[in-house]
């Protein structure tokens, strides 16, 4: 039925009279706090109604917000715009802010005499300066006013958010080397001194202390970096990753629920899943930690100093002790007590000349095959 009537919902909770009121709504998410704190601090000096606006150099379409020394005396929908009007740029957002004292009896005396038999909202402005009370309008960025319809628009409004964001992190000290590559997420938490290369993706839940590098083209979500850590560049961390103080996890690597401890690396081509890495660990290239058989996941613990070759698979549930290698290679499915070194593999056997016979037998059978043709 309108407007003022969808704000009269919330009739009971306003009868309190002891707060004011800010009328938002859900398709205008990037307003900001600076912006509300403003309205409401206009109310504080004595206005019953402040209304947001904002100023644009294609105002066609808006209602514009018509001022005279100061007050806002009327809002009016373009259809209902003088000439002059048109000309004006500063349009309303639809937002606004009422006195608590006086919301109530503003909002009660909102008709419906109108072509649509609406309630509408912006009639309290008349209503207020027709009891002699003050109206102020006070102006938002664009941006921040930004009502989002369609996809477009939503993608509009989802560039704006990211650079504010790259904004906030560049003034609270983090590096961005290309911000206009960089995706933040509405939680995201970076500590000053961490470097951020290009085309990084944070997804929700990343917790990154200072002193951190995340080099290019890294996915993060569900993660926390310590200081010092680096990752990537092209790395995914998903949920529960955790890279304590200097840990490395390198290109082409991915880790899922696992402790990567003090100074361990994670270098190249690796997937850990599942898992903790004790401190100064080395996970060689290729390495995997086997965690799922089909139906559960299952836990592979690699000590502190450990060093796991090549190639290794790891079958979870397995433990790989302090100081312990593991051959290039291995597939391992019992503990290596610490110190210890396992190997997991068939045996190598090397036959001389065989690989000259073996050319020359190749060769013959590609010669009888031509001359068949």
């Amino acid at each position: 039925l309108g407007t003022a009537h969808a704000v009269l919902a919330a009739r009971a909770a306003i009868a309190r009279g002891y707060d004011d009121l800010l009328v938002l709504f859900g398709d205008t998410p990037l307003i900001e706090a600076e912006t509300l704190a403003q309205a409401r601090k206009k109310l504080a000096e004595g206005a019953a109604v402040a209304v947001i606006g904002f100023h644009t150099s294609q105002p066609t379409g808006y209602g514009r917000l018509i001022e005279k020394n100061g007050e806002l005396i009327a809002i009016r929908e373009e259809k209902d715009c003088t000439p002059d009007m048109k000309a004006i740029t500063f349009c309303n957002a639809g937002l606004m802010a009422i006195s608590g004292r006086h919301a109530l009896d503003l909002l009660d005396k909102v008709g419906n005499t109108n072509a649509n038999g609406e309630y509408y909202l912006t009639d309290i402005v008349a209503i207020a300066r027709g009891e002699g009370m003050s109206v102020v309008a006070i102006e938002a960025p664009f941006e921040s006013v930004l009502g989002i319809n369609n996809r477009a628009e939503l993608a509009a409004g989802e560039a704006a958010w990211q650079r504010r964001a790259r904004r906030r992190m560049m003034l609270d000290g983090v590096t961005l080397m290309a911000p206009d590559t960089v995706h933040f997420c509405h939680d995201t938490e970076i500590g000053p001194d961490t470097i951020v290369e290009p085309n990084v993706v944070f997804g929700p839940g990343v917790k990154i202390a200072g002193n951190a590098t995340i080099r290019a083209f890294s996915h993060i979500e569900g993660a926390t970096v310590a200081a010092g850590a680096e990752v990537g560049p092209f790395a995914r961390l998903r949920p529960g990753a955790d890279l304590r103080e200097k840990a490395k996890v390198g290109n082409f690597c991915e880790v899922k629920k696992a402790v990567i401890d003090t100074g361990a690396k994670v270098n190249h081509l690796t997937y850990i899943g599942d898992a903790v890495i004790g401190a100064k660990a080395n996970i060689g290239a290729g390495t995997i930690t086997c965690n799922y058989d089909g139906s559960s996941k299952f836990l592979t613990e690699i000590g502190a100093g450990a060093f796991i070759g090549s190639n290794s698979a790891l079958v979870a549930p397995v433990r790989i002790g302090q100081g312990a290698y593991v051959a290039s290679g291995s597939v391992i499915t019992q503990e290596v007590p610490d110190d210890a070194l396992a190997f997991g593999r068939a045996r190598q056997t090397t036959l001389p000349g065989r690989g000259r016979r073996l050319r020359e037998r190749q060769a013959s059978a590609a010669g009888k095959s031509s001359q068949s043709e």
